[in-house]
C-alpha cells in the first residue's frame, strides 16, 4: 500500500482537494457535505490530505474536507494576488506549514495542486516544494491550473513567474490544468468552476487507484515517475469513460484528444513519454486493438508505458499520463503574460508622474476650509 500526501494550496488547490475528498467519500455531485463525519474515504492507498490557505472564508467554504486538515496560514483574509506578500508569509510561517506536514508521516508520493494566478498558492507552491525537496526523500508533483487569458494582467504575471519558479524548485513534474477547458463545460460560473474541479480530481483518483492496483499489464509508480522524469518537466493528464458502444481503441484515441485532456496540446508533436492505464471488463479489452493504438503512439513519440485493470461490469476508463518536450500553449500564454507585465508597468509610470488629478488637488493649496 503506498503512502500518499495531497496538498491543496491557495483557494483553486482547496477546491479541487475537497472534490478528490467528495469523491472518495462515495459521493457525486450530491454527497451530503455529512458525509465526512460518517463516511470513510475510499482511497485504496493510505492518503493523507492537507489544504493550506491564508484567506480563512476559502477554508471554510470546503464541505468534505476534516477541520483538522484545514490549515489557516494567518494574514488578515488572504494576500490579494500580491506574490510578494505571499513569499512573506510562507518565510514567517514555514515551520509551522512543514511541521503540518512532518504529523502526517511519511510518504512514497506527494502531490501539491494550486492555482498558478492567484495570490497564496501561486506564491506558496514554489517555496513549499523547495522545502520539502530539501527534507523529505519522497517525488514532489504539482498539479498547477492555468488562468482564462482574459482574467486580468496581475494573474497573467503572476502565472508566468510562478510555473518558472515552480520549475526551478526541484519538483519532480509539473501537471498542466487549463481554466480555458471551462468555456466548453457551459453553465453558470459557479458550474463551470465545479466541472473543471470534478475533472481534475476524477483524474487524480484514477492514477492513484492504478498506481496501487493489480493488474493484467502493469504500470506502476516507479513507471509514472520515468514518464514524469521525461521530456521539459511539463505535462498533462486525459481521460475517457466510455459506454457499450465504444471501442477500446476509440476510448483509448479520445483520451489523448484535445477534449480529453487538461491541457491543449497535439500529443504526437509534443509529447515525450506516456502512460496509458485502461480499466475495464475483461470483454471489452481486445488486447490486438490496445496494443496497435500504444504502438502508434509509440512511434511517434518515443516509451509509452501501459496498463490494464480488470474491473468485472466496468466499461472501459482510459487515463493517460503524459509529459510534453514542447509546448506551443505555454509559449503562447508567456507571450500575454509579457503584454501583460508590460501593461502593468506603463500604469505605474504614469502614476508616478504627475497627473492631472496632483494638478487638480493642487489648487487648493495654502488654502483653508471656511465653516
Amino acid at each position: 500500500m503506498l503512502n500518499i500526501l495531497i496538498i491543496g494550496n491557495g483557494q483553486c488547490g482547496n477546491r479541487i482537494l475537497d472534490a478528490i475528498n467528495r469523491r472518495a467519500l462515495g459521493g457525486g455531485k450530491n454527497c451530503s457535505r455529512l458525509a465526512r463525519f460518517y463516511s470513510r474515504q475510499k482511497f485504496k492507498s493510505h492518503v493523507e490530505t492537507l489544504a493550506l490557505n491564508t484567506a480563512i472564508n476559502d477554508l471554510k467554504e470546503m464541505k468534505f474536507t476534516k477541520a483538522k486538515d484545514r490549515i489557516h496560514i494567518e494574514h488578515l483574509h488572504g494576500v490579494g494576488a500580491n506574490r510578494n506578500i505571499g513569499k512573506q508569509v510562507f518565510g514567517e510561517k514555514k515551520e509551522r506549514i512543514m511541521r503540518q506536514i512532518e504529523e502526517r508521516g511519511n510518504f512514497d508520493i506527494a502531490f501539491v495542486i494550486t492555482s498558478a494566478s492567484g495570490g497564496t498558492g501561486s506564491s506558496f507552491t514554489p517555496l513549499l516544494v523547495k522545502e520539502m525537496k530539501n527534507r523529505y526523500n519522497y517525488p514532489v508533483y504539482c498539479l498547477v491550473v492555468l488562468p482564462f487569458r482574459e482574467e486580468g494582467t496581475l494573474y497573467l504575471q503572476n502565472t508566468a513567474f510562478s510555473i518558472r519558479e515552480i520549475r526551478q524548485s526541484g519538483t519532480d513534474g509539473i501537471i498542466l490544468a487549463d481554466n480555458q477547458y471551462l468555456k466548453n463545460i457551459g453553465g453558470s460560473i459557479q458550474e463551470a468552476y465545479n466541472g473543471i474541479n470534478d475533472m481534475i480530481a476524477e483524474r487524480i483518483l484514477f492514477l492513484l487507484d492504478a498506481l496501487d492496483s493489480e493488474m493484467m499489464m502493469v504500470t506502476d509508480l516507479g513507471d509514472f515517475k520515468s514518464v514524469m522524469s521525461g521530456g521539459a518537466g511539463l505535462a498533462t493528464m486525459g481521460f475517457f469513460k466510455s459506454d457499450k458502444e465504444t471501442s477500446i481503441k476509440t476510448a483509448i484515441q479520445s483520451t489523448l484528444s484535445p477534449a480529453g485532456l487538461l491541457f491543449s496540446t497535439d500529443v504526437y508533436k509534443e509529447a515525450s513519454r506516456a502512460m496509458i492505464i485502461i480499466k475495464g471488463d475483461r470483454k471489452y479489452l481486445n488486447v490486438d486493438d490496445i496494443s496497435d493504438e500504444i504502438e502508434k503512439l509509440s512511434r511517434a513519440i518515443g516509451h509509452v508505458f501501459k496498463g490494464i485493470i480488470v474491473r468485472s461490469g466496468e466499461y472501459p476508463q482510459v487515463l493517460s499520463v503524459l509529459t510534453l518536450e514542447s509546448a506551443h500553449e505555454m509559449e503562447k500564454l508567456y507571450n500575454i503574460a509579457i503584454q501583460a507585465i508590460q501593461q502593468e508597468k506603463e500604469k505605474k509610470q504614469r502614476v508616478e508622474k504627475e497627473s492631472e488629478l496632483d494638478k487638480t488637488f493642487s489648487m487648493i493649496e495654502g488654502l483653508e476650509p471656511e465653516y
